[in-house]
């Protein structure tokens, strides 16, 4: 489980540019065609749909891979991939037709758009999109998605939308150069700054019925939910493991910490592997609270990773010159218990859950 699982050039890029994606946005154009030059985006995409066919575990792993070099990049690969699944999981074959082929050749990005959704699901907070009837089968769309990535023009952004005329929310999938879609500059992030995340504002957008992706929303969130956060659990599993090779090569220390590193090796394999069982069964359709733990511990493991690496260094991780890449991932590290749906968001789902059980 190492960059040597990546393409040569792909893992040349991502070391020597790493530190400039993660601090600025000047190479935010070249992230996802680095990524999709290398092929990572069709890994576990079924062969008749025109991927590279393999095991939805594949597909994780790729994104682990890419996040041992860089979080910003395997962001960008999360966002595509899960739009990518979104099409593969929908029961509109219009929807695909229409996107698939041009995700699969990179010439448009798949901004996932649906962390409102998936608050939404958990009965978190309400949809922030509204769609009215537009003629015989269209609709437009009106709202705001306040955080999306991936947002590299052209781009393509689902939303799960309310709609009047029925009680069940519908997803849909809206053209980033239809008129009406408005996107924000680049949030001003703490790291992963070349991730292209914006906001979007959607006026009164036309769309047809190529663009549903879910007409029963429902349904469809907890179909595309358990690759949405398992994919998610891959930027967490290339995290951990840089940091713990990091932890090993560095210090003199290493050797006081080696239990807890070999440990740590350990539940990130564990972890996986509960991953790859879950989705290979369709577990986590039924039982989403199994993957809510996966990624609550995946994230444990994370911090447990970083601190290791920082008590492997010593006051050498504090000098930026000296070991830039401990900073770097100090900062990605933060971004795991916040990304959507957050840690504490999962913990309050299933603290739910369970008083509901007693």
């Amino acid at each position: 489980m190492s960059g040597a699982q990546l393409a040569p050039a792909l893992l040349t890029w991502l070391q020597s540019h790493a530190q400039s994606l993660n601090q600025s946005a000047d190479a935010a154009q070249q992230v996802l065609p680095q990524l999709v030059a290398a092929g990572l985006h069709r890994i576990g995409v079924p062969q008749a749909l025109g991927g590279d066919g393999g095991e939805a575990i594949d597909a994780v792993d790729a994104i682990a891979h890419v996040a041992e070099h860089s979080l910003t990049c395997a962001f960008v690969l999360w966002s595509h991939r899960a739009f990518i699944d979104y099409l593969c999981v929908s029961d509109n074959p219009a929807a695909r037709e229409t996107w698939l082929p041009d995700l699969l050749q990179g010439r448009i990005a798949g901004a996932t758009g649906l962390s409102n959704a998936m608050k939404f699901l958990s009965q978190l907070e309400p949809l922030q999109v509204e769609a009215t009837p537009e003629g015989q089968d269209g609709w437009r769309v009106s709202g705001r998605l306040p955080w999306v990535t991936n947002l590299r023009s052209p781009f393509v952004v689902a939303a799960a939308v309310q709609t009047l005329q029925q009680p069940m929310p519908m997803v849909l999938a809206i053209d980033g150069r239809l008129d009406g879609v408005a996107r924000s500059a680049d949030l001003d992030l703490l790291a992963l700054r070349a991730s292209n995340t914006a906001a979007i504002q959607l006026d009164s957008v036309k769309v047809g019925p190529e663009a549903v992706l879910g007409r029963d929303g429902l349904s469809f969130l907890k179909r595309a939910r358990p690759m949405f956060l398992s994919l998610q659990c891959g930027m967490s599993l290339g995290l951990a493991r840089a940091s713990l090779l990091a932890a090993e090569q560095v210090g003199s220390a290493r050797d006081v910490l080696q239990p807890r590193i070999v440990r740590a090796r350990a539940q990130l394999e564990t972890l996986r592997e509960t991953i790859r069982a879950g989705l290979e069964s369709g577990r986590f359709v039924t039982d989403a609270p199994a993957l809510f733990r996966v990624r609550l511990e995946l994230a444990a493991v994370v911090q447990e990773s970083v601190q290791l690496e920082l008590q492997g260094s010593g006051g050498r991780a504090y000098l930026g010159d000296h070991l830039p890449d401990f900073g770097r991932r100090l900062q990605e590290s933060a971004f795991i218990p916040v990304v959507t749906p957050s840690l504490t968001q999962l913990q309050g789902e299933l603290s739910k859950l369970a008083g509901g059980a007693q």
